[in-house]
């Protein structure tokens, strides 16, 4: 029969392992973004202007990581399961390609100091809270992450409180509510296109 002493030592065991498998995990998430952020302001260095090889890159590294399908669905809500895999498919593509392109819209605010406040893992999902300044200017920057595929994933990033995900939902949810999904899709290709045609 199994004693007391057993217990204890099952009870003293969880509680060693489980927090120290924990703070790997925030470890994990932390390296991750700030690996990010280094490889970012290495590319930019301190130059204004920009070839059109190394903007690529930078559209790269700064949208490598983020699940495009994950904020795609959030997006879309209960419409999400009204779509074709076809078309839910189509609308992940082009959705992708907006959103990377209006990541190099605004180059300097990568070139931000980032201050980790606290990161809470929970699981397969991560809240990371961070304050970022530039010109003496600071701003509140969350990043939410998925846990999927062996890597972590970003799957919504919420500036001063505001969601980006939840900006895209109330304007697509409108359209299609209003006009239906093939409306919203040809929005997005003349948005994709007009983004690409201005570089």
């Amino acid at each position: 029969m199994l004693n007391k002493g057993y217990f204890l030592l099952v009870i003293l065991l969880l509680n060693g392992v489980l927090p120290a498998a924990a703070q790997d995990r925030v470890r994990e998430v932390r390296a991750l973004l700030e690996q990010r952020d280094r490889e970012i302001k290495k590319l930019l260095g301190d130059q204004d202007t920009f070839t059109e090889a190394q903007r690529e890159q930078l559209k790269a590294v700064i949208n490598d990581g983020i699940d495009f399908k994950a904020m795609g669905k959030a997006a879309l809500g209960k419409h999400w399961n009204d779509l074709t895999p076809a078309q839910q498919q189509a609308f992940v593509s082009v959705f992708a390609d907006i959103i990377r392109t209006h990541s190099l819209a605004d180059l300097a605010v990568y070139r931000a100091e980032v201050i980790y406040n606290d990161i809470d893992v929970t699981g397969d999902s991560a809240y990371v809270n961070t304050t970022t300044r530039y010109k003496d200017i600071e701003t509140s920057v969350a990043y939410v992450l998925g846990y999927h595929d062996s890597r972590w994933w970003l799957q919504d990033i919420i500036l001063d409180d505001v969601s980006t995900t939840d900006g895209y939902a109330r304007s697509f949810q409108s359209v299609i509510r209003k006009k239906g999904f093939d409306a919203l899709m040809q929005s997005l290709y003349k948005r994709r296109d007009k983004a690409l045609a201005s570089g």
